[in-house]
This record gives C-alpha cells, sequence and structure tokens, in this order.
C-alpha cells in the first residue's frame, strides 16, 4: 500500500479531514488483497485515533462490488481487535492493540448494490466473529481459562444453533483414553473433551467433516519441563482448539450448509507427585500402547484418543486436525506458513489451495513409513518422541498411527497461532490462524 496522505477539508459539511491511501492496480491484489486492505486501512484510522468515516473505494471498473466491500469490512474489523480485558487504566494506543483506545464508531463503506453487500457483509461479520474468539481464547490467561471454562465456552455454541456435550474425567475413563487422560494426572483441574456439532446440511446427519483442536490450556512439560524462559507462551497451547471452537462458531452463526463436527481435548500439564513419568506406558482408546519417553511430547497423546474418538462415532468424510505440536515446524518453515502433512492429496490441494485464498498459508510436509522406525518402541507398539531429527515428521507419523482408512490433515500451527508475525489484519499475539483457512475450505467444498 502506499504512504497515506492526509487533506484537511475545513468548512465541508460533517467531514472533518480526508485520508487518502493507493492501492496500486486493484485488478492485481492477491485472493486476500481487500481484506488486507480493510486492515490497513483500519490501522491508519487508529493511529489517527479516528473512531468513524465513510470508505470511498475508487477503482477503474467502479465502486467495489458487494464482496470486495464486505471483504474491506472483514478486514477493517480484524484489525480493531485488541485483547484488553485486563487493562483497568487508560494508555496510549498507536494501532498496535495495546492499552485503552476509544471505541469504534461508525464505518460506512461506499460500493455497488448495497443490498447485496449486506448479505455478504453477514457471512463475513460470522467469520469476523469466529476469529475473534479464537483470538479472545489463546490471549486468556490459563488462570482464567482451565479446561472447565474453555469447555463452557463452547457449550455457549448451543445458542447458535450447536449440539455440544461436554465428557468429563470418568466419561473418557469409560472409553479408555488412557492417552489423553496421562497428560492430565498432574494437574488438579480435571479434563474435558468437548464435541460441538452443526447439522446444516441435512437432519439426516450424514457423514460430517470434523475438526480436531488440541486444547492444551498450559504447558509447563510435565516432569519433562520446560526453561522458564518463554514458559509463559504455553498459555497459548490451546491455540489448536481455539481454532476449532471459532470455526464451528462461524460456520452455525452464518448457517452454513454443511455437516460439522468439532472435538476440542482440553487438559493442563503440570508436574506434580500425580504426574506422569517418563518410560510410564499408557494405553490408548485405540488398543495402542504408548511409552513416554517425553511428558512434554504431551499434545500427541490427546490428539491420538481424540482422532480415534471421532473415527468410531462420526465416520467423517475428512478429519482435519490442529495442533501447536512441535517447535521444529518453526525451524522448518519460520512463522509465515503452518506445516501440512495428509494422507489424502486431494484434501491436501484442497487445503493448500484455502490458504492462499486467503492468506493463511501451508507447507506440505512428508509422511513417509520410513520415519516409522524413529518412534518404534522396544517395550511398547508406538513411542511419544523420534530421534534429534525431523520432529514435526516423527509427531505427525505418530498421530497416523491412529488414524484408519479416513482422508485426514495435520495442521501444525506452533508458528502462526500464537506470537505469529504481525499482518495488516493483526497487530496482537493470538492471531486466530486456521478460521478462515478452514472456512473457505468448507466454503469450496463441503457446503451444497
Amino acid at each position: 500500500h502506499g504512504e497515506p496522505a492526509e487533506v484537511a477539508r475545513r468548512g465541508a459539511r460533517g467531514l472533518d479531514r480526508a485520508l487518502l491511501i493507493g492501492l496500486g492496480d486493484a485488478s492485481g491484489l492477491p485472493p486476500s488483497g481487500w481484506v488486507d486492505a480493510g486492515g490497513y486501512l483500519m490501522g491508519q484510522l487508529m493511529s489517527r485515533r479516528i473512531a468513524s468515516a465513510a470508505v470511498l473505494v475508487d477503482c477503474a471498473s467502479g465502486a467495489p462490488d458487494p464482496q470486495s466491500a464486505a471483504e474491506i469490512a472483514l478486514g477493517m474489523t480484524l484489525r480493531s481487535y485488541a485483547y484488553r480485558r485486563f487493562k483497568t487504566r487508560p494508555s496510549a494506543d498507536n494501532g498496535n492493540g495495546n492499552g485503552k483506545q476509544a471505541e469504534p464508531g461508525e464505518f460506512v463503506i461506499l460500493c455497488r448494490h448495497p443490498e447485496k453487500a449486506a448479505e455478504a457483509w453477514r457471512r463475513q461479520q460470522a467469520l469476523g466473529e469466529g476469529v475473534m474468539l479464537a483470538r479472545e481464547l489463546v490471549n486468556e490467561p490459563a488462570n482464567v481459562l482451565g479446561p472447565e471454562e474453555f469447555a463452557a465456552t463452547a457449550e455457549k455454541l448451543r445458542e447458535l444453533g450447536c449440539e455440544v456435550e461436554v465428557l468429563d474425567e470418568e466419561r473418557m475413563r469409560e472409553l479408555k483414553m488412557g492417552s489423553f487422560l496421562s497428560v492430565g494426572v498432574g494437574s488438579v483441574r480435571p479434563p474435558r473433551l468437548a464435541v460441538i456439532q452443526w447439522w446444516g446440511r441435512d437432519k439426516g446427519r450424514t457423514r460430517p467433516v470434523a475438526f480436531i483442536g488440541k486444547g492444551v490450556v498450559f504447558d509447563t512439560g510435565g516432569l519433562s519441563m520446560k526453561p522458564a524462559k518463554g514458559m509463559e507462551d504455553m498459555k497459548g497451547d490451546m491455540a489448536g482448539a481455539a481454532c476449532v471452537t471459532g470455526l464451528m462458531h462461524a460456520l452455525a452463526a452464518r448457517k452454513a450448509h454443511v455437516n460439522a463436527v468439532g472435538l476440542i481435548g482440553l487438559v493442563e500439564n503440570m508436574p506434580s507427585g500425580s504426574a506422569t513419568r517418563p518410560g510410564d506406558i499408557v494405553t490408548s482408546m485405540s488398543g495402542q500402547t504408548i511409552e513416554i519417553l517425553n511428558t512434554d511430547a504431551e499434545g500427541r497423546l490427546v490428539l491420538a484418543d481424540v482422532l480415534w474418538y471421532c473415527q468410531e462415532r462420526f465416520k467423517p468424510k475428512a478429519m482435519i486436525d490442529l495442533a501447536t505440536l512441535t517447535g521444529a515446524i518453526i525451524v522448518a518453515l519460520g512463522k509465515e506458513h503452518a506445516g501440512l502433512f495428509s494422507n489424502d492429496d486431494k484434501l491436501a490441494e484442497r487445503l493448500l489451495q484455502a490458504g492462499l485464498d486467503t492468506g493463511e498459508k501451508l507447507w506440505r510436509m512428508p509422511l513417509d513409513a520410513a520415519y516409522d522406525r524413529e518412534i518404534d518402541s522396544k517395550n511398547a507398539d508406538v513411542k511419544n518422541i523420534g530421534g534429534q531429527y525431523g520432529g514435526a515428521i516423527t509427531a505427525a507419523q505418530f498421530l497416523q498411527r491412529f488414524v484408519n482408512d479416513k482422508a485426514w490433515a495435520h495442521l501444525d500451527i506452533a508458528g502462526t497461532g500464537m506470537a505469529s508475525n504481525r499482518s495488516e489484519i493483526n497487530e496482537g499475539w493470538a492471531s486466530g490462524f486456521g478460521v478462515r483457512l478452514l472456512n473457505r475450505l468448507v466454503e469450496s467444498h463441503y457446503e451444497g
């Protein structure tokens, strides 16, 4: 975007000033260009403490079409988000998401066919709400958001027409989820598994598309404890579950014509006298035994049982899990792409394209039986860590052992779900990564 120019308009009725921003050739904008443009515009308005404005986009083809206008509004909405819950005193805010600021007033976007734009905005508004819900959950401190509190947030989706049930520790024991339960035994806060169902396509409940999220509300590493430096960021180790919750909100709020289920495994990983020890062997819901060599490789233990439960109960046409799973994916891809692992080429291609369409970019990583020897255990069916190298790959290989013949994809969002690079639509710590990506996937391939 070009450098903005501000023009004073003294005496003009109802107009204090004009802000001119160059977009270049609008026909050359990327698929997410209008969303990014809206975010950039809102950033400029916020930095000038402008709480209301009329937005005129002057393209060679005239005013933007209804969909483009709605996407501009979405970008403005996302850029306006800041986590303010615990700010008690006003402070200067330059648009970076810190401190108190005036609540936005009214923004009017001038466009062709405003009635159609309003309908397009209804869908985009629902999507924006889902992204901001995900961000809010990731930003919450762990003393406020435990497994039970997170599950209660999921239960609020009933107001939008979702069916929500929460499995407690007793029920998970009945289901023999020994892998999942091993993660939370060191914490005084009991685990929960929230199951969110949206039957928007038909009431016959044909095979849904399933989304599974890792929801470790705080991860100390357990007895394999993490270093103190940076441990505060582990409040965001539930970004996968936050994305699934935000996505289900978006689908329900816009009345998506799709059958979808979201499952979030919620647990806290703490050290104590009752915590899982390195060397312990547990039995998963699938019946496979797992030797736990490192209690800090806990997310895969949660997902192993949730993936199996999802397959057994819902027989989904596709399963996609999201998890802040490995630091190794950040070493490989930095913070620009999330890692994509999949056993199905068609699903992988669809996800890659959805990433390009939304700017929530993915990069496909290998799955190969050659890596399995890294997680073969001499004492159990599988061990929960591999060797020194390829940690993101061996983690995905571990998960694949708990997937049958279903089309499945694993998104490792450790570099993009929290503390990610700032963008035109997000200046905060939590990005809400994955909500727009998966909403686009659903729109393009599962609605109808």
